[in-house]
């Protein structure tokens, strides 16, 4: 006699958005997205690497920061710190004149530290787990699924700002999406095709940079709009 299988483990979250994803729905979205992103995908720098030290610097350098003033920079901090163990033998104050002029400049000295913790408690080497990840601090759930799915290939959730939009408009259309955004996680997860977290995630932050975008979207080219909750009328 067969053992039943296990359920493999989920969070709440997660088994509680299943019923606002039918599976027609979710495969539908699946398919286009990555056809889409086939087509239309940006070409990045840090896309070129696996190197999670240079996925963790583009992904804090890109926090509020448009992605044309970030590749210069993105470059030339590679340059001169080209391990984490060059960032954490820098000084603080060289770090932030290095960052300049990208702004927001709490974060060069957020990745410093993060540097700096990572050399003294695992060696330089970034941890892919997301309870070490997350407990770095300056890391947190966003930051831990990008690392873990653009360095380490696993089928991590994120949720930025490109993505809540998408999520929202395409399979909600209605409230406030940073009321919703437990519930945005959870779409995040399970929307995820097996083995495709990478290409996935990446698909979702280009659409909605490119084609999903805050102000005057192009619903009329969207793949999306025969079954979007928010077309025609997408008012945030």
């Amino acid at each position: 006699m067969k053992r039943p299988v296990k359920p493999s483990k989920r969070s709440k979250a997660f088994l509680a958005a299943q019923p606002l994803l039918p599976r027609g729905m979710k495969r539908r979205f699946q398919i286009r997205l990555l056809k889409w992103y086939d087509e239309f995908g940006r070409d990045l720098p840090w896309r070129r690497t696996s190197d999670p030290y240079r996925i963790l610097v583009s992904e804090i350098m890109l926090q509020q920061t448009q992605v044309d003033r970030v590749i210069p920079k993105y470059h030339e901090f590679l340059e001169k710190y080209p391990t984490l163990k060059d960032l954490a033998e820098a000084e603080p104050e060289e770090v932030r004149e290095t960052w300049y002029p990208l702004g927001y400049n709490v974060r060069p000295y957020r990745l410093h530290g993060i540097a700096c913790e990572t050399v003294a408690q695992y060696g330089g080497r970034i941890p892919r787990d997301a309870q070490q990840l997350q407990s770095l601090k300056g890391i947190g759930r966003y930051t831990s699924g990008a690392v873990r799915a653009f360095a380490f290939h696993e089928d991590a959730p994120i949720v930025d700002t490109n993505v809540m939009r998408v999520l929202h408009r395409v399979f909600l259309g209605t409230g406030d999406p940073k009321k919703q955004k437990s519930k945005l996680w959870a779409m995040s997860e399970t929307l995820i095709p097996k083995g495709k977290g990478y290409d996935f995630n990446q698909a979702l932050m280009d659409f909605g940079a490119v084609t999903c975008t805050a102000r005057n979207p192009y619903c009329l080219y969207c793949p999306m709009r025969d079954f979007c909750k928010a077309y025609p009328v997408t008012s945030n």
